[in-house]
């Protein structure tokens, strides 16, 4: 077929569409039955029209049909033209088939791309639990789902512990049984004790082996407020409101399966007002954690502070950071009443203690760091006064000083009568109604120094060496041993000899293991040696395993403790203590903890 003849076509082909288009839509003209065409007078002369082709669904196809029916094209020329357009649909789809596959494929990595051809499974298993942690903040941030908690409970971060405890206390043969060890805290938080009587007062055992198992539940909450400010509460169980235990016996309160009691163990305030990036200015109020660098031998690991504090930590270089505390603390506030049982009240003894400590941390190497801190804690009010004369002629008569004695006391502390009584015909000139009330002997302002060692050679295995000395600065023998009724030395038969108390405390301990106990078969083990003098700290704060708790102990601690899921871990102590000074006693105690933690 001829250039021009084609390009003829093609043109009339182009042309053409539009009319048939129309005269499909408006043809009235009867169609001839035998070969479709219109009949009419007016169509052009045109060759005899070839045979109609079958109907395709290509419109292309069934238009060029119709023009060798009309004779325009022959039937070589259409399959010519036919057979062109297949061949250009096919090259137009493989063309588009190679784009398609071509935009399926992965980018080249450009000069500043990292290609990474194999991810190994552990670091595939890191990045989903990392992608779903993520996914699981964001759904509870933006609180997905249907059935999302309200926005207030993302305040709310719960947290808590269960501890079982076995408690086995082992009295060695040769404890002074003669009534040498009285019981200060049961006379001072009970009636007072008539000293002119025949029973001897409350005494601590110290020959009778006993076996206790105990619980410790605490559950509480952070609570986010925003703008720097943050709350705490937890509630905890206790045999008592005694500030260094939260222990229940089992068995105990009565027995018989009574319910135990819950205590208001932490609520406080705080105010995060420092720059970030590793240093900090926060302000504490209420009831709140210990906030000072210190060891069991100055404050027991489960007390709290009640009152106002400050904490700090400032870069000094990219090695050493400076911290700091300081607070202000209530030990106890006068009844608003006392004396209840009568219309002229006494003066107030508040007792206070105020604190602050500086300290360092240092960075020696990548495997040692230092910690280093050095308090002083000032307490006011706390030791015992003497009351003005007076003649008690009941149980219930007050002293202008009772209010001096300790809320709560454990033993070790030198205590000094607190009532003059007067021997008037009253109480028989002396030889009956001796009521009496006792105080601590002597002021307590401790200075004390803190200092722990952490070696990580052995990563992930740690190495820690921690120690603390502490010094009653307050302490004065010559003036205590005037007015001391316990801690003395042993004498004749019939009196006790001079005073033997003293000012010092010190503890040296070592513990090897994994610094946190947070998968299976992860431990940790430790021994110590404390020497704690009578008057070196105030019983009622320290610790409260140690020798049945308090002070005027010196032994040894051994223990370790094993992991056996992140949330569960066992532990196993033994501790052995002599009294230092005073008649002897000496203390074993065993204890096995099964602890969990949420």
């Amino acid at each position: 077929m001829s250039s021009s003849r084609s390009l003829l076509i093609a043109s009339f082909l182009v042309a053409s569409i539009p009319l048939w288009a129309e005269d499909v839509a408006t043809e009235t003209t009867p169609l001839d039955p035998a070969t479709d065409v219109p009949v009419a007078a007016d169509l052009p002369a045109v060759a005899a029209p070839a045979p109609a082709a079958a109907p395709s669904q290509n419109v292309t196809v069934n238009l060029i049909n119709r023009l060798v029916q009309k004779g325009i094209l022959t039937q070589a020329e259409a399959v010519e033209l036919i057979q062109q357009a297949e061949a250009d649909a096919a090259t137009a789809a493989q063309n588009a088939a190679a784009r398609a596959d071509i935009a399926a494929l992965t980018p080249a990595p450009g000069p500043d791309d990292l290609r990474v051809t194999y991810i190994p499974e552990v670091v595939r298993k890191q990045m989903r639990d990392q992608i779903q942690q993520e996914l699981m903040a964001r759904a509870r941030e933006e609180q997905w789902g249907k059935n999302s908690p309200p926005g207030w409970t993302s305040k709310f971060r719960p947290f808590g512990d269960l501890r079982g405890r076995y408690e086995g206390t082992f009295f060695p043969i040769g404890n002074d049984d003669t009534g040498a060890f009285p019981n200060f805290n049961a006379i001072n938080t009970g009636l007072p004790f008539d000293t002119s009587g025949t029973q001897f007062s409350p005494q601590y055992n110290v020959n009778e082996d006993r076996h206790r198992t105990r619980l410790r539940a605490r559950l509480g909450t952070e609570i986010l407020l925003g703008d720097g400010f943050n709350g705490g509460i937890r509630l905890a169980t206790g045999d008592s409101n005694s500030p260094v235990s939260p222990n229940q016996t089992l068995g105990g309160n009565g027995g018989n399966f009574s319910k135990y009691q819950i205590w208001l163990d932490r609520a406080f305030l705080s105010y995060d007002a420092g720059p970030g990036d590793g240093q900090e200015l926060t302000f504490l109020m209420g009831r709140f954690d210990n906030p000072f660098f210190a060891t069991e031998i100055q404050w027991d690991e489960d007390l709290g502070f009640d009152g106002l504090a400050v904490r700090g930590k400032v870069d000094i270089n990219d090695k050493v950071k400076a911290f700091f505390t300081a607070g202000y603390f209530p030990v106890y506030n006068t009844d608003f009443n006392f004396a209840s049982n009568q219309p002229s009240k006494f003066e107030s003894t508040d007792k206070w203690l105020a604190a602050a400590q500086l300290g360092i941390d240092w960075k020696i190497s990548d495997d040692l760091k230092a910690k280093f801190g050095i308090a002083y804690y000032d307490f006011t009010n706390i030791e015992g006064r003497l009351s003005s004369p007076f003649t008690p002629v009941t149980a219930s008569d007050a002293g202008d000083t009772d209010t001096t004695r300790p809320g709560f006391a454990q033993r070790g502390n030198t205590y000094m009568a607190l009532r003059d009584i007067v021997p008037t015909a009253a109480n028989d000139f002396g030889t009956k109604y001796q009521y009496q009330y006792y105080g601590l002997a002597s002021e307590f302002r401790n200075l004390t120094l803190t200092g722990k060692l952490e070696y990580d050679r052995f990563d992930p295995i740690r190495v820690t060496l921690l120690g603390e000395y502490t010094k009653n600065l307050a302490f004065d023998k010559s003036a205590i041993n005037s007015i001391a009724v316990n801690n003395r030395s042993p004498g004749s038969t019939t009196a006790p000899g001079a005073y033997d108390g003293g000012d010092n405390a010190w503890i040296l301990a070592l513990q090897v293991g994994k610094p946190a106990l947070d998968a299976f078969g992860d431990w940790q083990a430790a021994f110590g040696y404390r020497y704690v003098e009578s008057d070196a700290v105030v019983d009622g704060f320290t610790d409260s395993d140690f020798g049945g708790g308090g002070t005027n102990v010196q032994g040894f601690t051994l223990g370790a403790n094993f992991a056996v899921s992140p949330a569960v871990r066992l532990g196993l102590r033994w501790m052995s203590s002599d009294e230092i000074c005073g008649p002897p006693l000496s203390t074993d105690i065993l204890m096995f903890d099964v602890n969990a933690k949420f």
